[in-house]
């Protein structure tokens, strides 16, 4: 199956969602590629495009030091859709005007439209709440273009040039808050563009096995192997593409899951169904020594981090040359590592960047880069990986170092992993397991008064964490069964050492994160 038959190309203008929007076109079946707004136009016109899309940004359009792009790409006969600044920035560019707007947008506002056969509106009511989210807005639109759509405070909320296949929409229909969006995205990609919507997953890893033969060739391939969905799914399309030529280290940190390092081995070691080259680390003592008196969260991160890329290296050096570092990373972790365009900062992470300079890799493969979990999970089934390991839940790279608040001990990670244990194998009896995309239990480090039997106590609380969510950018609180809560506290409480309180995050993303660290 070729991998590219139709394309789609999204230009990054800065935007957090760029990852986002390219990932609702993959769900649409159709191939998609993101680009820099500082992309040649004669490498797009190369690319052959059915459409391309311009994504939000942090700028104003109008300022000249802002991100833009050459008037010749509306002139491609390509159709192009603008989104929230990519909206603007084509009006900016073709005739229309763009300024501060006296009263910003920002949140779930409703959208009323006002050109029912627009062909973005195909099975989209009247009325529907769509996602806000700017400053600026469009006061005036070129010759030659129509006004779609408004809300209350924005007499624009779309636009299209029916002729020129040229459509801009003010908001973000890729995000989860616009009830229709998904719809006219798809509308865009099958009624504007044309496309027949026919590249699956296994495009996707054929393609990759494919490339990392070619990158690779006969060099050495190191895996950071955890057992996690992420890296699991990695390695085996690595050991798909370069066979012997592949070692994977499991490097067993002290900070994993209660008896997952035993579990990983019996699936990836010797004994088990993957042809790897396993080398199991034990570390634990090592990590907790380096981790010993540290609180700071970000610290703990990078600790670790640079932990495993020291293990890595004294593997690597036993093995011989080794050429190339394999990571399981995905886009969340990039984007919120701050490497995903204009984003900031949210967390450091041990799988993106940060790396010092003295690492003896020539280069680091991440072959999972530009998915999302969803993703990785289809990747995974086409790879014959066990569904059961497939889906299995979400573990962070600083493991339970970032589930235990404040100082990591031997003692705290017992509990925080008994705790975890026992809310793990309720969820599963509740048979609710495949309605929550993530959950988990963590180590506050508030120590509160209890009564137990005839004695005071003065020991831990532990947080339960439960969400719903798609794409892991955004999630929701999981409303549990307060009979499954009930139980799951009651064990821990009688079950754990040091533990007299059990407390539930409700907390939303944002403003909160997944992980409590």
């Amino acid at each position: 199956m070729e991998l590219k038959q139709e394309l789609i190309i999204v230009l990054d203008f800065g935007g957090q969602y760029n990852q986002l929007v390219a990932r609702r076109v993959r769900e649409s079946n159709v191939y998609c590629e993101i680009y820099s707004y500082k992309t040649p136009l004669e490498e797009i016109k190369k690319k052959n495009p059915k459409g391309i899309i311009l994504t939000g940004g942090p700028d104003s359009c109008y300022l000249p030091d802002s991100a833009t792009y050459s008037k010749e790409l509306f002139e491609l006969g390509v159709p192009v859709l603008g989104l929230c600044y990519g909206a603007q920035l084509m009006q900016h560019l073709l005739g229309g005007k763009v300024e501060r707007a006296s009263v910003r947008e920002y949140g779930k506002i409703k959208l009323t439209v006002d050109k029912a056969d627009s062909a973005l509106f195909e099975n989209v009511p009247k009325e529907s709440i769509v996602w806000m989210s700017h400053t600026d807005y469009i006061s005036k639109i070129g010759e030659g273009f129509e006004i779609t759509s408004h809300s209350y405070d924005c007499p624009v909320a779309s636009y299209e040039n029916t002729a020129k296949n040229l459509y801009g929409i003010q908001f973000h229909p890729e995000v989860l808050h616009s009830e229709y969006g998904h719809v006219m995205l798809g509308n865009f990609i099958k009624n504007v563009c044309k496309c027949e919507c026919n590249w699956k997953m296994d495009a996707f890893v054929e393609n990759s096995i494919k490339a990392i033969k070619e990158k690779v060739g006969n060099g050495k391939v190191l895996c950071a192997l955890s057992g996690g969905v992420d890296s699991s799914v990695a390695a085996v399309m690595l050991s798909k593409a370069v066979g012997e030529n592949l070692t994977c280290v499991f490097v067993d940190h002290g900070l994993l899951r209660k008896n997952e390092g035993d579990e990983v081995e019996a699936v990836f070691g010797p004994n088990g169904n993957y042809k790897l080259n396993f080398i199991r680390v034990n570390a634990a003592e090592r990590f907790y020594s380096k981790l010993a008196g540290v609180s700071e969260p970000e610290k703990k991160r990078k600790i670790i981090g640079e932990e495993f890329i020291r293990v890595f290296e004294e593997e690597a050096k036993k093995i011989g040359k080794v050429d190339f570092l394999v990571q399981g990373t995905i886009y969340p972790d990039v984007v919120e590592s701050g490497l995903g365009g204009e984003s900031v900062v949210i967390k450091s992470h041990h799988n993106v960047g940060g790396l010092p300079d003295y690492v003896d890799f020539k280069e680091i493969i991440e072959p999972l880069r530009d998915l999302f979990k969803d993703e990785v999970r289809k990747a995974g089934l086409e790879l014959g990986i066990p569904k059961h390991l497939v889906f299995r839940q979400p573990f962070p790279g600083p493991g339970l170092g970032i589930r235990i608040i404040g100082e990591v001990t031997a003692e705290k990670v017992k509990i925080v992993q008994d705790a975890d244990a026992i809310y793990r194998e309720e969820i599963d009896k509740a048979g609710i397991s495949q309605e929550i995309n993530q959950y988990f239990a963590a180590l506050t480090n508030m120590r509160s008064v209890g009564v137990m039997g005839d004695y005071r106590t003065y020991d831990y609380a532990i947080a339960l964490r439960a969400v719903k969510t798609i794409d892991f950018m955004t999630a929701e609180a999981a409303r549990l069964p307060w009979e499954v809560l009930e139980k799951v506290t009651n064990r821990i409480i009688n079950e754990v050492d040091h533990v007299n309180r059990v407390l539930y995050d409700i907390t939303s993303k944002p403003p909160g994160t997944i992980e409590l660290e």
